[in-house]
């Protein structure tokens, strides 16, 4: 049987979408760095989970480098476990940098994050097998953060599990993590799947507060399967800041009250979320978190969510916890089911104003407007086996619920301005609008 679908740039306003390239890895294993038109300006052969052009600023003036991961564990198991090294390759695919056999166990097993620091270090979220405290006996994937220097030195550490007692789970949740840790201690995602961390970096809420909570150095993470966002001092380790994992059941579930889209609004139950970060000072809402929230089943124990799954962007001033902006389906006049991704995605604001968002399920990158319009969309035409493009190996005895299928997944992208490569602006953008186009325009066949 036969069928098709569009892929490409399938719809382009040039005078309200923001200019810049974007750079993302398909499924197969492939990161591109494409213009708004669709045109592929440079490759590399490796995935980035996620991948990452890195600001010249914080990279001695060179143009172009990319943070990716370079091998995988030999039969490893995927997921969190896969990874053996991350490293940064140049504009022309040389190996300047590359971390993880002189890991404690040989390993990196870097996944879902990492950051270039302004000192020159390395952020890197990585996964800690061990028996954690409170757990039980079962070796499971704990997370944890590396700061790692230039040399390889790791030169501060957190782990995950020996905070537990800071992400507010009530005993019944605590229970139901037990459970699912003795239940699969193998869990290729791990028992809290922690999907970010990225230092708060520059921002009003400490030049008004320098004692405050929101320091630049400190650590901001997102558990999705625990529904939590959570602050980490960095100078204590402790988590001193947190959303979720529960909220009132008064605050009402998503997209089933007319009350929803009234701005700004208390926050409501998050489930799944990627990518929570502080806009960056000169950007519109700088100082509020923006987070893709998926809606996506999580929860310890699983939240209660909307019959009808629909997806969010949120902006959330964190001096009050209240929504005062958000994006859904609804926002552009479609039904909210429109725009959902159940895991991975991400958001990210743009210089004038515009969101752009990775539907990532669905292998969709937009741009946004303030008021919800899209002025640009892509469809990615690459397909891999497996999901995030890591390799569908697994042991006998963990279940292979991500068994081998066609997909178009993308986990995160990345909006990169033109000075960033060493290529510069691809020239004038054209107009392209290819909504009401009677076929699609690229075939695939089963």
């Amino acid at each position: 049987m036969a069928f098709v679908r569009f892929s490409g740039v399938t719809y382009l306003d040039p005078g309200r979408a923001y200019p810049g390239y974007v750079l993302y890895s398909g499924a197969d294993g492939i990161t591109r760095l494409i213009d708004l038109h669709g045109r592929v300006h440079q490759r590399w052969p490796f995935p980035g989970v996620p991948p990452r052009i890195i600001d010249p600023a914080l990279n001695g003036g060179r143009l172009g480098d990319v943070g990716l991961q370079l091998s995988q564990v030999p039969g490893g198991r995927g997921g969190i476990y896969a990874n053996r090294t991350v490293g940064q390759l140049s504009w022309t695919g040389e190996t300047l940098w590359e971390w993880g056999t002189q890991a404690p166990g040989g390993a990196a097993r870097q996944n879902h994050d990492w950051q270039l620091l302004a000192n020159g270090n390395r952020l890197l979220l990585v996964t800690i097998p061990r028996r954690v405290p409170g757990l039980g006996a079962h070796v499971t994937g704990d997370q944890g953060l590396y700061e790692v220097t230039p040399d390889g030195e790791i030169v501060w550490e957190w782990r995950a599990g020996d905070h537990l007692d800071e992400l507010g789970l009530s005993d019944e949740g605590r229970e139901n993590m037990r459970a699912a840790v003795a239940r699969d201690p193998g869990d290729i995602w791990g028992y809290l799947e922690i999907n970010s961390a990225t230092t708060v970096g520059p921002n009003r809420w400490h030049r008004a507060d320098p004692a405050g909570v929101f320091h630049p150095d400190n650590i901001l993470i997102s558990s999705r399967k625990a529904n939590v966002i959570a602050l980490i001092d960095k100078a204590s380790g402790a988590i001193v800041w947190r959303l979720g994992p529960y909220f009132p059941a008064e605050a009402g579930q998503q997209h089933q009250r007319i009350h929803v889209h009234n701005l700004p609004r208390p926050l409501d139950q998050i489930s799944g979320q990627h990518n929570p970060h502080v806009i960056a000072d000169g950007l519109a809402g700088a100082g509020n978190i923006l987070v893709f929230d998926n809606q996506g089943g999580a929860g310890y124990p699983p939240a209660p969510l909307g019959i009808y799954a629909g997806s969010r962007v949120l902006e959330i001033d964190p001096s009050t916890e209240r929504i005062v902006w958000q994006y859904t389906a609804e926002d552009s006049g479609l039904p909210s089911w429109s725009f959902f991704s159940s895991f991975v995605s991400n958001a990210q604001r743009l210089p004038n104003g515009n969101t752009l968002v990775t539907e990532g399920m669905q292998g969709r990158i937009f741009q946004v407007t303030p008021t919800g319009e899209v002025v640009w969309e892509y469809l990615t035409p690459h397909e891999g086996d497996g999901v995030a493009g890591e390799p569908e190996v697994r042991e006998p005895t963990v279940p292979n619920v991500d068994r081998a299928s066609r997909t178009r997944l993308i986990y995160r992208s990345q909006a990169v301005p033109f000075d960033w490569v060493p290529i510069g602006a691809p020239g004038p953008l054209d107009a392209i609008d290819r909504r009401a186009a009677p076929a699609p325009s690229v075939a695939s066949s089963a």
